[in-house]
C-alpha cells in the first residue's frame, strides 16, 4: 500500500476522501466537542498544502439513501473546516457535471474544495464502477483518509482507485499502524474493554481476543446475553436470544474474561424509578440490567489499571441516563489514568470522553466505530484491499 510520501503532488488535483460524519446541531453548526474526525483529517490536508498540491474533498453525511436531502448538505462541514484550518474552503453544491468537472479544472495550487455529499447519489452506495470514473475525472492522485467508511464496499472507496494512482492518507496509515501493532506485537498486559448494546456486532472481535488479550472485559448490554447464556436470571433485560447458542461457545470459564459481577438494575429505563444494585442473577422478573455496579467498576478498574495497552469500544450501561452513567464514566476515567498505551473507538465512547474533558489523555482516538471492530477481528477491510490493488 503506497503512501503519500511516494507522490510529486505539486501542483496536482487530488481527491481525498475523508470521513467527515460528524453530528450538525439544529443550528446548522458542528460542535467543536463533536468536530474530532475532522480534525484527524488536517495532517493529511495540511501536508498536501505544504506539497503545494491543488485540494478535492470527498465525504459523505448520514445516510441520505441515493437522493438529495437538504439537512444533509456538506455546508455545515466546510464552516467548521474554514474555522479549524483558518483558510477557505470553497464548498460546491453538486460532485459530478459539467459545473463541477469546470470549477475543479481550474483549481489553483493551495485551494481547497468540498464536493457535496457523495451519498445524495445511489452510485456512491451501490459501488457504482460509472460514478467512480466521473469522480475520477476530476483528479490526479486519489488519497483515502477515511478509516471509519474503509469497511464500506462504496464506489468512492474501492472503485474509485482503480482509476487513478491511490495511496493511504496519514490518518489511514496511522491507524492501520497503531491497530496492527495491537493485533500484532501488542505489549503485555493487553486488555481489551467491549461494551454497546449488541453482542452479535462484537463477537468476532470478542472471540479474536479472547485468544490474543491477557484480559477481556465484556459490559453494556452485550453483556446480558454472555450472562444469559451461563444460566443467571436477567429480568426484561436487552439481550439477543439468537446469540446464546453461539455465545455458550466461547470459553466462558476462561479467566481471562470478566463479566459483570453485579449490575444496577431498574423496571424503568429513563431513569424515573429507583436503581438497586443487584448480585448477578439476582435481577428480578421486571427489572432491566442498565449499568454495572459498584464491585464491578472496582474489578474492571483494578483490571485496566495493569495495562500496557488498554484498547476500549462501546459503553457499559445506559450512560445517556445520567443514573446509569457511572460505570461508563468509571471506566473513561480508568483507561484515561493508566500509565499504559490508550486505544479508544466508537462514536458514544469517544463523545463520552469529550464530554468529561478527558480526550487528550487517550493515546489513540480511532475514528472508525465498524471499521475498528473488524479490523480488530482480523478482517479484511475493502478500502484497504483496494488500494493495495492500486497498482500505477
Amino acid at each position: 500500500m503506497k503512501s503519500l510520501r511516494d507522490f510529486n503532488l505539486e501542483n496536482k488535483r487530488v481527491l481525498v476522501r475523508a470521513d467527515f460524519n460528524v453530528p450538525v446541531g439544529d443550528d446548522g453548526r458542528v460542535d467543536e466537542k463533536e468536530d474530532w474526525r475532522l480534525e484527524a483529517t488536517l495532517p493529511t490536508i495540511n501536508y498536501l498544502l505544504k506539497q503545494k498540491a491543488k485540494i478535492i474533498l470527498l465525504a459523505h453525511l448520514g445516510r441520505p439513501g441515493g437522493q438529495v436531502i437538504e439537512s444533509l448538505r456538506l455546508d455545515p462541514i466546510a464552516r467548521r473546516l474554514e474555522e479549524i484550518l483558518n483558510r477557505s474552503v470553497v464548498k460546491l453544491d453538486d460532485c459530478l457535471g459539467s459545473g463541477v468537472e469546470g470549477r475543479v479544472k481550474n483549481i489553483k495550487e493551495g485551494e481547497i474544495v468540498l464536493l457535496e455529499n457523495l451519498r445524495f447519489y445511489p452510485g456512491e452506495e451501490n459501488n457504482d464502477s460509472d460514478f467512480a470514473q466521473k469522480l475520477a475525472r476530476l483528479g490526479e492522485i486519489y488519497v483515502n483518509d477515511a478509516f471509519g467508511t474503509i469497511h464500506r464496499s462504496h464506489a468512492s472507496i474501492i472503485s474509485l482507485p482503480r482509476y487513478l494512482p491511490g495511496c493511504a492518507g496519514l490518518l489511514l496509515e496511522k491507524e492501520v499502524k497503531i491497530l496492527s501493532n495491537v493485533l500484532n506485537k501488542p505489549a503485555h498486559p493487553l486488555v481489551v474493554v467491549i461494551g454497546g448494546v449488541k453482542i452479535s456486532t462484537k463477537i468476532k472481535v470478542i472471540k479474536n481476543f479472547l485468544k490474543r488479550a491477557d484480559e477481556l472485559v465484556l459490559g453494556g448490554a452485550l453483556a446480558n446475553t454472555v450472562i444469559s447464556a451461563k444460566g443467571f436470571a436477567i429480568g426484561q433485560s436487552i439481550v439477543e436470544e439468537e446469540m446464546v447458542k453461539e455465545v455458550k461457545k466461547l470459553e466462558l470459564t476462561n479467566t481471562k474474561l470478566h463479566i459483570p459481577v453485579d449490575v444496577i438494575a431498574s423496571i424503568d429505563a429513563h431513569g424515573r424509578a429507583p436503581g438497586r444494585i443487584a448480585p448477578v442473577g439476582y435481577t428480578k422478573e421486571k427489572e432491566m440490567i442498565l449499568d454495572i455496579g459498584p464491585d464491578t467498576r472496582q474489578l474492571f478498574k483494578q483490571v485496566i489499571s495493569q495495562a500496557e495497552i488498554v484498547v476500549w469500544n462501546g459503553p457499559m450501561g445506559l450512560f445517556e441516563v445520567d443514573k446509569f452513567s457511572l460505570g461508563t464514566k468509571t471506566i473513561a476515567q480508568a483507561v484515561a489514568q493508566t500509565k499504559g498505551f490508550s486505544v479508544v473507538g466508537g462514536g458514544d465512547t469517544i463523545n463520552l470522553l469529550e464530554e468529561l474533558n478527558l480526550i487528550s489523555q487517550i493515546d489513540h482516538v480511532s475514528t472508525g466505530g465498524g471499521a475498528m471492530l473488524k479490523f480488530l477481528a482480523g478482517e479484511k477491510l475493502p478500502g484497504l484491499e483496494a488500494l493495495k490493488r492500486a497498482y500505477f
